[in-house]
């Protein structure tokens, strides 16, 4: 009879919560970003991307442009603006041994670790009124290897920034896709 009673009152909390979890469930918004019913796809294709100054701001815009466009080429209706601005920075960090002690770069034989840090700014603006949708910066760090001769040295910050460019146009294309799919 007691084994009744509490398999009766067991069904019953098991239903009460069934019944909860369905009307949290129901208030949930989560969906794909590229979704079809929202249009960001669509919106997306329509953004202007600002022109660049220099080779780093390049990358970045060639690398977002490739996200918006797929490789079809500039829109024909512009209805969203991007104004970007890109800086970057390389910089060497110091080599220490087990024991704490620095080690001078001169006396070290093999390539000694880097780091190309880039940031981002960029304001999204809606064309037809003008209104900013989103002003943002957004960072990103890459790691290198820089070896002792300076063309090499070279090269790898600019793989660097390459590397930290198409990091940073990912994060700034999902960025603007959230942004146009509200």
């Amino acid at each position: 009879m007691l084994s009744d009673a509490y398999s009766k009152w067991g069904r019953i909390a098991a239903a009460i919560s069934v019944v909860l979890c369905a009307g949290i469930l129901a208030g949930c918004q989560v969906r794909p970003l590229y979704s079809q019913a929202s249009g960001t796809r669509e919106k997306f294709e329509t953004v202007n991307f600002s022109s660049a100054e220099d080779r780093i701001t390049q990358e970045v815009r060639n690398h977002l442009v490739f996200l918006a466009y797929g490789g079809a080429g500039a829109p024909k209706t512009k209805e969203y603006d991007v104004k970007l601005t890109v800086t970057s920075s390389a910089t060497s960090t110091e080599v220490t041994d087990d024991t704490s002690l620095s080690v001078s770069k001169n006396n070290y034989d093999g390539p000694y670790p880097g780091r190309v840090s880039m940031t981002g700014k960029y304001v999204i603006t809606r064309i037809s009124d003008g209104q900013v949708l989103r002003a943002a910066t957004r960072t990103v760090t890459s790691m290198l290897d820089l070896p002792q001769q300076e063309f090499a040295k070279l090269r790898a910050i600019r793989d660097g920034q390459n590397r930290a460019a198409r990091e940073l146009a990912e994060i700034i294309g999902t960025d603007i896709a959230a942004t146009l799919g509200r």
